[in-house]
């Protein structure tokens, strides 16, 4: 019930957004529908799915004919003798000491395991896509923020160079102003460096260039104590789903292994047809007949006695391998709970941190307008101001980090809790993919010739016509991306953040 809430109230979040912007939904859309990690998982998946028409292939009728001309070159006592020949042989297993009924069972195991696999990637891919989209909007804040700072410094440099030609400041004055800008130049030129590098980022991950991007949606209501956190993710965490699948998978294979000591039956039938091509005198007595045809019934028992202990050992092997997965299913168990209460620890003091920081925001905001006062009437010093002024930019920084890494916290946190895949956040840009399709489709496929038409990969490439100059890629580059508005509007600032005024 929690989980059907929480992803009914993400979804509802996430269907709210700007028209006149990308909004995390559309990322996520064009995440779920392009990005290579998730492609190959499910391509992973139908190979997977396939195992179980392999192991019900097994307990099978086995059909296969032979067809050959014979023509004997010498000969002693006779004419040389020629022939044609055909046959078929049928067979099918009556007992296999349950070697095949445990293969199937195995192999659906592991394709539980795998469709857990996947949903596991899908929420490790979309919490990366969460976090490349509230990158962006930071180090473009963080940009902003800097820029403006450069301005109101090269402002009161210009003016403290003014009050230095009439005596009114020193050169120290001006001095300090000097580097106080420069330093602002760096941090901005640093600013621009992780904002280049949060963009490629996102275009890794989401598949396309970052136009403008509207605010986040709220995250749904998450649990109030680590406790319940940790108890949802218990239940629902793919990755303990499939480490559990995969461990009683490895169980069933001992089970066929130890099928190998244990005889097998099965019943067998033969036809053969053979025509001498008119040399059956030559071969035998005069008017034997010139072809023959034989058919057969029975059934047949195979009893191992020793294999020279190769039984013993390949049941060790799969016991042990049972038993690495046993301790697998501890050491992912341990891991969920460690990253689940991470989560809710990081999400619980970004949020603290966000309530500081508003605070020393409109603190700082109040310090820097009475230090200008000040130093009008000569109680501050430039210096005093300057360093108002850097105190300010390092709160409102801080301020815009810590919303964003509340924001992923939360949700690594519904991720660690199961419930950040596609289902749960209600993606309408296409149909979401079907893994019971493919499973139903192959695995109880009973022809040989059956095959799928190769296709082109799925994801989409991130080269731009002018990046693939010169080169021979596999597939046509994408076309390069229009060009798109500044990536931050100065009139738009982030929330919670005012920009210093000059």
């Amino acid at each position: 019930m929690l989980r059907r809430i929480a992803a009914a109230s993400l979804a509802a979040a996430l269907l709210t957004g700007t028209a006149s912007a990308d909004t995390m939904r559309e990322a996520l859309v064009s995440t779920y529908s392009t990005n290579p990690t998730i492609t190959a998982q499910r391509e992973a998946l139908r190979g997977t799915d396939a195992t179980v028409a392999i192991a019900r292939a097994q307990g099978r009728p086995q059909v296969s004919a032979t067809a050959g001309v014979n023509q004997d070159l010498t000969r002693t006592g006779g004419g040389n003798g020629r022939n044609f020949s055909a046959g078929v042989d049928v067979s099918y297993p009556l007992f296999s000491g349950g070697s095949v009924r445990n293969n199937i069972r195995a192999a659906e195991a592991r394709v539980e395991s795998g469709r857990a696999t996947l949903r596991a990637v899908e929420g490790d891919v979309f919490t990366e896509a969460v976090s490349a989209y509230m990158d962006v909007i930071r180090d473009r804040a963080v940009v902003e923020l800097n820029q403006n700072q450069v301005e109101v410094l090269t402002t009161n440099l210009e003016a403290t160079r003014d009050r230095f030609e009439i005596g009114d400041l020193t050169r120290t004055d001006v001095a300090q102003s000097e580097a106080r800008l420069q330093l602002a130049r760096s941090g901005l030129a640093t600013a621009g460096a992780k904002l280049a590098e949060s963009e490629e980022n996102y275009r890794r991950v989401i598949g396309k260039r970052p136009g403008p991007l509207a605010p986040p949606p709220p995250l749904p209501p998450l649990p109030g104590t680590p406790e319940e956190a940790v108890r949802i993710a218990l239940v629902n965490n793919p990755d303990l789903i499939a480490v559990t699948r995969a461990a009683r998978a490895a169980g069933l294979d001992v089970n066929v292994v130890n099928a190998t000591r244990l005889p097998t039956v099965s019943a067998i039938g033969s036809g053969r047809y053979t025509n001498y091509l008119g040399s059956a005198d030559d071969q035998f007595a005069p008017g034997a007949p010139e072809s023959t045809t034989a058919t057969g019934a029975g059934v047949q028992a195979r009893i191992p006695i020793y294999q020279g202990g190769l039984p013993a050992a390949r049941i060790r092997q799969a016991r042990a391998i049972e038993a690495q997965l046993t301790e697998q299913v501890i050491g992912t168990e341990r891991l969920v709970v460690a990253s689940t209460r991470a989560a809710f620890a990081a999400y619980e003091a970004a949020r603290r941190v966000i309530q500081s920081n508003q605070t020393a925001v409109e603190a700082n905001e109040l310090a820097l307008e009475g230090a200008r006062a000040e130093q009008r009437v000569g109680t501050r010093t430039v210096l005093e101001v300057l360093n108002a002024e850097q105190e300010l930019l390092n709160s409102q920084v801080a301020l815009v980090s810590a919303r964003r890494d509340a924001y992923v916290a939360g949700f690594q946190l519904l991720n660690a809790m199961g419930q950040a895949e596609a289902d749960d956040l209600g993606l309408e840009g296409g149909p979401l993919y079907d893994p019971l399709g493919n499973y139903r489709r192959v695995s109880g496929n009973w022809n040989d010739w059956a095959t799928d038409r190769r296709q082109g990969p799925t994801a989409t490439r991130t080269v731009t016509a002018e990046e693939a100059a010169g080169t021979l890629p596999v597939v046509p580059p994408v076309a390069p991306p229009p060009p798109t508005t500044p990536p931050y509007d100065p009139a738009s600032p982030p929330a919670g953040v005012t920009q210093p005024q000059q």
